[in-house]
């Protein structure tokens, strides 16, 4: 894909930009992160260039200014809920981040359990986290939040919340997913340092929708696919609009929210440091855009495979026709159609042809490859031995997995596991081709492609199986199904 994202000016334009906000409130800014901070491969596929970890390496530019405090839902916690593109639950996530964060250098000062509600799960996730070394605080559910402003901003709304104390300049508040109450610890800090009487101020770090391009871009309708499970609604902003004369783009929770924030911030600080929700962000996203084109191309690619995305979860009854129907209006409006994708065609007809599952994917440099349901092999497993071959140079002719690695394989599937399809999966051949890699020269080389497929498209003619599916996205791939099961 071509890039269309310059990553090293975003890094330093970005950098500079907080910089600038911190000292524009005297020297204390709580942050409060919105999306993802580490892996973003949302903004990495939108934005072509842009590296999944791209944000917190901006965050490196300046570490010794910078604290990261952790925000989870106690209801999160009580519910298991599951963070949707690892598959982990929020409370692993966490603990998960605090070890990414440290790994790169970052201070992670605490964890905050918002809506605390002294539940077994929550006390126990508590308990792990205080074993860990990681400080714990507590925020309570406010009655009336974020509406009823004279009880928010007293001492029986934000002032009965823990106090979280910090020592650095810059305090990013991040969380392991939506809801997770990061703008309300945000509130809650700036109360305490105001009855401290200490200088802080707030602004908001959202990538999407990117606020200085045009409402109705592929990049900001991308976002909007990417969130149909949550009615977000990009909008011109109103009241930036009414106070410089100038037309920027935000979405509708934060347009709804201001004046309750301008209120709270009036009662907090005195007066209200923004006049509008554009102002309170400090994303530089859309000024390291370097080619338009590239960019709106990966931005439709985006919507397309939400959509494939969403009519899959149709199927299997996790989705309501009311978000298919507005990623149907998304793709209107973009101007694309499901099968404006390359890959979608070649899976179809291969599935046609041989009249079993079969899949497509397309190489770095646009060469299709397709793989066919076999005796031996599921129509993925196929897939990516043709894509490794083709991509080592290997001649299709020419077997790089040995019988007698494959039938020990089956055997063991089918006289001792209970399963009754020999075929071997994705993650099956990937073991196979490794122990042919140490005898076989061919097999070696193929194995070394594998970084080669991040990035690629694949299209299934069928449902994937969770192994096959959990195989692909730990490869990289980009992948879409029709939303119809094996016959």
């Amino acid at each position: 894909m071509k890039l269309g994202f310059d990553n090293d000016q975003y890094i330093k334009t970005q950098s500079a930009r907080i910089r600038d906000r911190i000292d524009a409130f005297g020297g204390k800014l709580y942050l409060e992160f919105g999306g993802k901070l580490y892996d973003d491969y949302h903004a990495s596929r939108a934005l072509p260039g842009f590296q999944p970890d791209s944000k917190l390496r901006m965050l490196l530019q300046i570490r010794e200014q910078v604290e990261v405090v952790i925000a989870i839902n106690a209801d999160d916690i009580e519910k298991n809920k599951i963070r949707g593109d690892l598959g982990i639950t929020y409370d692993r996530d966490v603990i998960r981040l605090i070890d990414i964060f440290r790994g790169f250098g970052l201070y992670v000062s605490s964890v905050v359990l918002t809506r605390y509600n002294d539940l077994p799960l929550t006390k126990a996730f508590q308990e792990r986290l205080e074993s860990l070394g990681v400080k714990v605080y507590h925020h309570y559910e406010i009655e009336g939040y974020p509406y009823n402003v004279s009880h928010i901003v007293s001492e029986e709304g934000l002032g009965k919340n823990d106090y979280i104390e910090t020592t650095r300049q810059l305090v990013v508040v991040t969380g392991p997913g939506p809801g997770s109450g990061k703008l309300a610890t945000c509130l809650s800090q700036l109360y305490h340092e105001h009855q401290k009487g200490n200088q802080a101020g707030y602004a908001k770090f959202e990538t999407f929708p990117v606020w200085n391009l045009p409402l109705n871009h592929p990049v900001n309708l991308a976002y909007e696919a990417a969130t149909s499970d949550l009615d977000d609604v990009n909008m011109i902003d109103p009241f930036h609009l009414e106070a410089y004369g100038e037309m920027t783009v935000n979405y509708n929770r934060d347009v709804e929210a201001f004046p309750v924030l301008q209120t709270i911030f009036e009662q907090l600080l005195g007066h209200c440091p923004y006049k509008s929700p554009t102002d309170m962000g400090v994303n530089m996203a859309g000024f390291c855009i370097v080619d338009d084109e590239a960019v709106r191309q990966a931005a439709n690619q985006e919507i397309i495979r939400r959509y494939y995305g969403a009519m899959c979860d149709k199927k299997q009854g996790k989705v309501q026709d009311n978000q298919i129907l507005k990623l149907e209006i998304l793709m209107k409006k973009a101007g694309v159609q499901a099968q404006d994708r390359k890959v979608v065609a070649p899976a179809l007809k291969k599935a046609e042809d041989t009249g079993k599952p079969a899949a497509a994917m397309e190489l770095p440099d646009g060469t299709i490859v397709t793989g066919k349901t076999s005796p031996l092999l599921g129509a993925s497993a196929a897939l990516l031995l043709n894509a490794l071959k083709t991509l080592a140079g290997v001649r299709d002719s020419i077997h790089l997995i040995a019988p007698s690695v494959i039938d020990p394989i089956q055997h063991l599937k089918v006289d001792h596991l209970g399963n009754r399809n020999p075929r071997l999966h994705t993650d099956e051949v990937l073991l196979a081709l490794s122990i042919c890699a140490a005898t076989n020269p061919l097999a070696e080389l193929a194995m070394e492609q594998l970084a080669k497929l991040r990035g690629c498209e694949v299209h299934s003619s069928v449902i994937l199986s969770p192994v096959d599916e959990k195989v692909f996205k730990r490869l990289g791939v980009n992948l879409t199904c029709q939303p119809q099961y094996k016959a």
